[in-house]
């Protein structure tokens, strides 16, 4: 059973012998993975469309795993119950999305230990939330598929903080582990941002020239911060 780059990270951070909670699991083959592969002893594979969760049952059903992969429709953690999982998964969503998720299901994520977030935008938002709201960044890792850049964050409660507010835009465990990702993740972020700039140049407002100026600014800072790491 082969899985993209993307899927193969999150799954490397589940813990074995785990029970997991896989929000918005859409075609189901994150649970099938992890109990085919005996990582995990159950799964709860959950979605807000009942015709994505259609297709992971019939999924799980054709591998002959469905015994141990539960499908339940519904809204972010409402259809889960307190100490029901101990690993949760929350893949593909906006880093928006996954902090209204997580805020409005407090009961739960207070009697889950493992977190694993895949935001697919606002990294940076997501991160500023987990820190404000007693979790801990244990581990990041960057995945790639094609031009396309993923983080990948495993949290657990706990007291933490951001000692730069560039490790908020991009993880300081990503540093820490010399991911071989992260260069070339900082410079497709120069990049885009210089296309930015090249269309705001077309207009004359003070407010794309103040744009454009932060712009310029966030460009020198993700700089510095090749720089940086190429020193360690």
């Amino acid at each position: 059973m082969k899985l993209s780059p993307r899927l193969t990270t999150i799954l490397n951070f589940v813990p074995h012998n785990s029970i997991v909670g896989d929000i918005g699991t859409d075609h189901g083959y994150i649970p099938v993975y992890l109990i085919y592969n005996r990582i995990s002893k159950k799964v709860i594979a959950t979605d807000i469309s009942k015709d994505s969760l259609d297709k992971a049952k019939d999924y799980s059903k054709k591998c002959g795993l469905e015994k141990d992969i539960e499908t339940r429709v519904g809204d972010g953690l409402e259809i889960l119950k307190p100490f029901e999982v101990d690993t949760l998964i929350i893949a593909g969503m906006g880093g928006l999305l996954i902090n209204e998720i997580l805020d409005k299901g407090k009961k739960i994520t207070d009697s889950v230990i493992n977190f694993i977030f895949q935001p697919m935008g606002a990294s940076d938002e997501l991160r500023k939330y987990l820190i404000n709201n007693n979790f801990k960044i244990i581990d990041e890792r960057l995945a790639r598929e094609g031009d396309k850049y993923y983080e990948i964050i495993f949290a657990q409660r706990g007291k933490s903080y951001i000692s730069k507010d560039i490790y908020y835009e991009i993880g300081e465990k990503l540093f820490i582990n010399k991911d071989p990702l992260l260069k070339e993740f900082i410079i497709k972020k120069i990049e885009e941002y210089e296309k930015i700039i090249k269309y705001l140049n077309l207009g004359s407002s003070e407010k794309s020239r103040e744009r454009e100026k932060f712009l310029q600014n966030k460009i020198e800072d993700y700089k510095e911060v090749i720089n940086y790491y190429e020193s360690l």
